[in-house]
């Protein structure tokens, strides 16, 4: 995956192969198990495709069913659910080897006023140009990672990750409370609001499971865990860019009967909240 352009707006533009049905590449040089944010993010292009430009996705829900082939292509259906004045509903099916791998729910709506609130920017939170990437956090503790995650972490991403404070896999003390991270793509995206609400919905899923891990001080490297999103829910509330740092604030309520629950809270840097996310995943760690 080059490094001097932006590559993640070409995962995200699916192409139309018929009515309501679209295609998404593979990863580029992908190996293993599809990364279940990138077909999350096709899944909402490919519904956005069909939906009015004035209609902008303010919520996803998701449930993935099988781990998906990095390596292959994934095909989307669409259905075309309700068409309402202010609002439009659409589902969506991604399709590996004739088998669905990921099924979705969106709805999309004309931008509107209203009464507004919001749960304030953290306080104390070291800004990101003051902080090591995970990629060089994984340079750094190479004797610790394994070979798997460290070819995950160091190889190029079109996705810039900033920890605030110590985390895993890099430092396996069991933390409870909110965990931050500082997150933005590498490079400028076009100026679509679509398409960087897919950005976001690609990025929402990076290292969210991994918060209910860390207060046990367990990462998804260790030996003999297997670590899966099972369902994914992403709420947008206004528009942003994701080529500007956004702050991502993750916490677990709870895990047990080898799943885990997860929250987070999406904010911009000045200071608004954009987005809330909730993930549920399978946990398995050997004892």
């Amino acid at each position: 995956m080059p490094q001097t352009e932006d590559v993640l707006t070409p995962i995200l533009n699916v192409e139309r192969i018929e009515e309501d049905f679209y295609r998404g590449i593979a990863t580029p040089g992908g190996q293993g198990r599809s990364f279940g944010g990138q077909v999350i993010a096709q899944a909402l292009m490919a519904a956005t495709r069909t939906v009015g430009d004035d209609r902008r996705n303010h919520s996803l829900h998701v449930y993935f069913m099988r781990p998906g082939n990095a390596a292959e292509p994934v095909l989307y259906r669409v259905s075309r659910d309700m068409d309402g004045r202010s609002f439009a509903t659409r589902r969506v099916v991604a399709i590996q080897s004739g088998k669905p791998i990921l099924n979705m729910a969106a709805s999309f709506q004309v931008q509107d006023g209203g009464v507004s609130h919001a749960d304030a920017f953290p306080e104390g939170i070291t800004p990101p140009e003051d902080l090591p990437s995970d990629r060089d956090l994984a340079r750094e503790h190479l004797e610790r990672l394994g070979p798997r995650a460290e070819q995950i972490l160091t190889s190029p991403r079109p996705i810039e990750v900033r920890p605030v404070g110590p985390c895993p896999p890099f430092d396996l003390t069991p933390r409870s409370g909110t965990q931050y991270r500082w997150i933005r793509t590498c490079f400028p995206m076009p100026d679509d609001p679509q398409l960087h609400r897919a950005a976001l919905a690609y990025t929402s899923d990076l290292g969210l499971i991994q918060t209910a891990l860390t207060v046990h001080g367990k990462a998804w490297n260790d030996p003999g865990a297997k670590v899966a999103s099972l369902d994914h829910a992403l709420w947008i509330h206004e528009d942003f860019r994701i080529d500007d740092w956004l702050l991502y604030a993750m916490d677990s309520p709870w895990s047990g009967n080898a799943r885990g629950m997860t929250f987070g809270k999406i904010f911009a840097r000045d200071g608004r909240l954009i987005a809330s996310v909730a993930q549920e995943g399978m946990i398995r760690v050997a004892e």
